[in-house]
């Protein structure tokens, strides 16, 4: 199915990202929360698969689910199973850390992959970035792997003076248990905008050493980001989303924050559109779908050529 939602910029919409709680077991210093300010209102189960049906009868194929930590909801299992049949794919960002009893039931719902937070293998540093330890993530990851969530992506905020050290052994780690490293920009974004200045930390050289260790880089269609097939096996993607137009030039997604409103760009927080209010005030269909074309005309490159 063809995308009807397509921007100002002539940029289509085909994936849509759905916070479902801005609750965590972990903490992360430098979270970036989806770009939200959370009320602590959720949706419901109903909610989610009414929005991803109105989201899949415009185009949208792909549903992402994030957090906070989406494995923190009791109903998340349910929710997997609801909106599955109605997209081509439902893909999870997830700290892993409840993916031992999960992956299994997660699968067998519809559940297609999994996106898993891992910044470094380092015990000390771990427990200093998250405030918890690394075993019940890395048999997480495992489980993700065993039950054919894949690709398991692991994704890995670059952190100057952190972990920046630690990106070969990342790379090692995700070879060995079947996954793909992708290495994301530290963001100037909510918790991130205190310490951009002390652990930003550029990529750039970084792709330039993948680049002479790959037999082959394919430029995905999102974000044309690049993906470096390391001649010893091993896959990684690189993430730059500051100050890069590029990135945001070929930028697909439109997300619902985790209390229902429309969300058009990550980095913007004054401009959503409200949207599950509109259901909960039993307004009409053709109201709600122009809420989210509304939010579609508010969709801007937040990062520009000059």
């Amino acid at each position: 199915q063809v995308t009807t939602l397509v921007d100002p910029h002539g940029r289509p919409i085909n994936s849509l990202r759905i916070s479902l709680t801005q609750r965590c077991n972990f903490n992360c210093f430098f979270c970036h929360h989806e770009g939200e300010h959370g009320s602590g209102d959720e949706l419901t189960v109903d909610e989610v698969e009414r929005i991803v049906k109105l989201a899949a009868e415009q185009g949208i194929t792909k549903v992402k689910l994030t957090g906070g930590e989406p494995l923190v909801r009791k109903d998340i299992v349910e929710i997997v199973r609801r909106i599955s049949p109605l997209v081509e794919e439902v893909s999870m960002t997830t700290n892993a850390s409840r993916l031992k009893e999960l992956a299994g039931p997660l699968k067998d719902a519809g559940l297609a992959r999994v996106n898993v937070s891992l910044h470094t293998l380092c015990p000390e540093s771990f427990e200093e970035i998250t405030g918890n330890g690394t075993e019940s993530v890395t048999t997480g990851i495992e489980e993700a792997v065993k039950y054919g969530l894949n690709p398991v992506k692991l994704n890995m905020v670059v952190m100057k003076g952190i972990n920046n050290e630690e990106i070969d052994s990342l790379i090692d780690y995700s070879r060995e248990v079947g996954g793909v490293l992708q290495l994301i920009e530290f963001q100037e974004l909510e918790d991130g905008v205190e310490h951009y200045d002390s652990y930003h930390y550029d990529l750039v050289p970084v792709e330039e050493d993948l680049e002479k260790r790959s037999n082959k880089v394919v430029e995905r269609e999102m974000h044309l980001r690049k993906i470096y097939y390391l001649k010893d096996g091993a896959r990684v993607e690189v993430v730059r989303p500051m100050h890069n137009s590029k990135f945001c030039a070929y930028c697909t997604r439109i997300r619902v924050t985790s209390d229902g409103k429309l969300k058009s760009c990550l980095m913007r927080d004054d401009n959503h559109v409200p949207f599950v209010s509109l259901m909960r005030g039993g307004a009409p269909e053709e109201e709600i779908i122009g809420a989210f074309n509304e939010a579609v005309s508010r969709r801007a490159p937040f990062w520009r050529d000059e």
